[in-house]
């Protein structure tokens, strides 16, 4: 595989992997599934595959992923680029010091985590961030910001699932590069 470009048929094959579950986790929601995707081996494939093929030539240290289903898409793509896997959890589950980000959600705010010394063998690494779906972007800008207190810089955030109704990937633009594979309402 040498094309970095995703086609029409390529967005579909990975589009018509992952499953629309209505009102979850509440009513009213359309939850996206890539549980379906994950479990599909020449899928997952496919897509790690083609995000290897567009990162391989970055400048990259390392890949920061975010909980939970960041960390899935991340460490394989880690692993296969030949990079470390720097988690990014919710607050309270990394067993070293950490720095903490608040974000702010429809109602209320919640936090996230990296450790302190995520960087520590190389200041400044170049960080590509990942994710499943960019929705509001409360998260991910939460995450950006982490990568830079804990001396990183974030190259580019990745995400597979883009929720255009939202407007996330807006302010995210602001901070980084930003790739999507699939845009959808």
């Amino acid at each position: 595989m040498t094309n970095t470009e995703w086609s029409t048929k390529d967005k579909e094959y990975i589009k018509n992997k992952i499953r629309d579950i209505q009102d979850f986790p509440q009513p009213g929601i359309l939850f996206r599934d890539i549980t379906t995707l994950l479990k599909d081996s020449q899928a997952f494939e496919f897509l790690i595959s083609k995000l290897y093929m567009r990162y391989k030539e970055y400048n990259i240290d390392c890949i920061a992923g975010i909980e939970a289903r960041g960390f899935i898409l991340g460490a394989a793509l880690a692993a296969k680029l030949q990079k470390g896997f720097i988690p990014i959890r919710k607050k309270g589950k990394l067993p070293a010091t950490t720095i903490s980000e608040k974000y702010a959600l429809e109602y209320g705010f919640s936090e996230v985590e990296i450790h302190l010394d995520a960087f520590e063998s190389k200041k400044n690494s170049k960080v590509l961030l990942i994710d499943d779906l960019i929705a509001t972007g409360g998260t991910a800008e939460a995450s950006i910001h982490l990568i830079q207190s804990a001396q990183g810089e974030c190259v580019e955030a990745c995400f597979l699932l883009n929720l255009k109704n939202f407007t996330g990937l807006d302010k995210i633009k602001q901070l980084t590069p930003v790739f999507t594979v699939l845009d959808i309402e």
